[in-house]
């Protein structure tokens, strides 16, 4: 089928993504994971829950005799601990066991919050993914990280744990805030970025038919983002190597969104970071200038941000914050540039007179 892709993990198939535009097969796609599972589980929040929950219980109602909810307050805030704890209370109260299945509704908190319960809970439970947010779409749904935020420290618990599928209604995403859509699209650019020079020209050239939800470039978005990012978690499904150039903009990206409590999309943090790291890939002469303008004319065309005030952020507070960032290695943070539009590399000698550098460039 043109719309699914094959998710291999150690050279075997591991799990399918489905790419479509309703919930009519999502039963099937059930089906062919090819176990048969006493309960169900929808996982979702009190933003998406409203609009899906119910069409998902009635497409999943052929699968098994018993559906059980568990919704939690949408929002950054919930991604922690106290939540996964309830969530586990109600998987006990509700006597699901290991053969049964969580099903993940929602966006990248629902997503990581499920899968981090689904990979402890009774040592391993399955799990789907059904992200319906477009930065969930084409990032965190895909690859087995699961994870929660400790205390101030965003996705420092977590566990490496595959889906046995994930589905994707494409139509749901014109539901989305229009900063969320852009969101998304942040993630959407960077894998341009790193990997595919066509793919970002066709993020330039088709932006009025991305933007207004042309179904065929919407699909081809997403379809290809997941190859993207698919073909990357197949050869370093362990972010030990290559994997790690996902983090593109990450950097100084989550530092931001760090220190705006969480005010500011991902997505958005990303794209500054972005601008930062591309800055820094100029500067060690690896793109010119031109490039480097483009970069920020392409993301700022798509409505996302090149820069934060100054006045909000300190620069010293920002490469402070890095250094608590999980992409340490011996003290040493790795970080991600460009060394071509579309091609990016693992650079651990810029020293912090560099990181400044970078992130004075995005404070405005």
């Amino acid at each position: 089928m043109d719309n699914v892709l094959e998710i291999k993990y150690d050279g075997k198939p591991c799990y399918r993504i489905a790419l479509e535009h309703d919930y009519s097969r999502l039963s099937e796609y059930v089906d062919d994971i090819g176990k048969k599972y006493g309960r169900i589980c929808i996982v979702s929040d009190t933003n998406v829950a409203p609009l899906y929950l119910e069409q998902v219980r009635e497409a999943l109602a052929h699968n098994v005799s018993e559906i059980t909810d568990f919704v939690f307050t949408a929002g950054e805030a919930s991604k922690n601990l106290n939540v996964v704890e309830d969530l586990y209370e109600f998987l006990v109260r509700s006597h699901l066991d290991r053969h049964d299945l969580l099903v993940a509704l929602g966006g990248g908190v629902v997503g990581d919050l499920c899968g981090f319960a689904a990979a402890t809970y009774l040592r391993g439970i399955d799990f789907i993914q059904m992200p319906t947010s477009l930065l969930s779409m084409v990032d965190s749904s895909i690859g087995g990280k699961t994870g929660v935020d400790f205390r101030a420290f965003k996705n420092m618990v977590g566990a490496f744990y595959m889906p046995r599928l994930v589905y994707m209604n494409l139509s749901v995403l014109k539901s989305l805030p229009p900063e969320q859509f852009a969101s998304g699209m942040g993630e959407v650019i960077k894998h341009g970025l790193i990997a595919d020079r066509d793919y970002l020209d066709f993020l330039i050239n088709d932006k009025d038919e991305i933007t207004t939800f042309d179904p065929d470039s919407i699909l081809n978005v997403v379809k290809r983002s997941c190859e993207i990012k698919g073909h990357v978690v197949e050869i370093d499904p362990k972010e030990q190597g290559i994997r790690a150039t996902l983090n593109f903009g990450h950097t100084i990206g989550h530092a931001i969104e760090k220190l705006s409590d969480f005010r500011l999309f991902h997505g958005q943090c990303v794209a500054v970071g972005m601008v930062a790291a591309s800055y820094l890939s100029m500067k060690k002469g690896y793109i010119s200038s031109d490039e480097y303008s483009m970069i920020r004319e392409t993301i700022a065309s798509y409505d996302l941000p090149v820069s934060v005030s100054a006045a909000d952020y300190n620069a010293a507070e920002i490469l402070a914050t890095t250094k608590s960032d999980k992409k340490m290695a011996a003290g040493q943070i790795k970080f991600i540039l460009l060394k071509k539009v579309g091609e990016a590399v693992i650079d651990t000698t810029l020293t912090d007179d560099d990181l400044l550098a970078g992130i004075n460039e995005v404070l405005r």
